[in-house]
């Protein structure tokens, strides 16, 4: 499943009078509270995808709103009517970061869809690595590793670097998987096998989700795409590490036991 030379498989996608079509991808970039950083790096992020992508792909970025109390809908909707057909915004019922993604990827209509964090914090020229593992490569589901030996990590403090080798090893043992990162904030897959995962356990509505998702996706023996990334820590990152690991140790137990592939 871990194959380091997939198929290749170039075959460009025509519609019915032979016009090239390009693939479709949903990005999705879930917020809570953004006001201060969110119009400035949407737009990083959209001139990035109009220079590098946009002969390739059709990408839209869908800010999924967690609960917003401050002005972050307020400047995403502002967004999304400048950048009309590039930028949707939804807002989610509750909080939760696997919430989010449940809604926004099960509701698309996108071939590729995926996330990633706000603050950039995994670089953006990983985002057309992702997109042609997909689309040319054979892989299924791709995701950023910063525990690869090519990775090269910024910032990261002693701690969470520490908490976070413990927790993917603990997935490792108690799981019985063998990716090696399943906190990287920066993964894609293709929009058919949602449901499915969804069916198989990956249900958690919090941040478990984005581990989960791929301790289901490789159950079902679907071809993985491990990519080395440069990750740059965010200091004022508002993830607590405590609440965090007792979430994710009840979320194991629960996904353990209804495992079904």
């Amino acid at each position: 499943m871990y194959s380091k030379n997939l198929w290749q498989n170039r075959t460009a996608e025509y519609d019915w009078v032979g016009n090239y079509m390009k693939a479709s991808a949903d990005i999705v970039i879930p917020v809570l509270n953004e006001e201060e950083t969110i119009e400035t790096n949407i737009v990083e992020i959209l001139s990035y995808i109009e220079k590098e992508l946009s002969a390739d792909y059709d990408c839209r970025l869908v800010i999924a709103d967690n609960g917003s109390t401050d002005n972050t809908p307020v400047i995403a909707m502002k967004l999304e009517e400048q950048f009309n057909g590039k930028v949707l915004y939804q807002r989610v019922a509750r909080r939760g970061v696997g919430l989010a993604l449940k809604h926004t990827w099960g509701s698309s209509d996108a071939q590729f869809v995926g996330y990633m964090d706000l603050d950039m914090a995994t670089d953006l020229r990983h985002l057309s690595e992702a997109l042609g593992a997909l689309a040319n490569e054979g892989a299924d589901i791709v995701y950023g590793s910063r525990l690869h030996k090519k990775s090269k990590v910024i910032g990261r403090t002693l701690k969470r670097e520490i908490t976070s080798r413990i927790f993917n090893s603990v997935v490792k043992v108690y799981l019985g998987t063998h990716f090696s990162d399943g906190m990287c904030g920066f993964k894609f897959l293709k929009q058919k096998h949602i449901a499915t995962i969804m069916e198989n356990g990956a249900s958690s509505d919090g941040w478990f989700f984005c581990t989960e998702l791929l301790v289901v996706a490789e159950w079902m023996k679907l071809e993985f795409c491990e990519l080395p990334v440069k990750w740059t820590d965010d200091p004022n990152s508002k993830v607590s590490i405590v609440k965090l690991t007792l979430e994710y140790i009840d979320a194991m137990r629960q996904l353990k036991r209804k495992r079904i592939c």
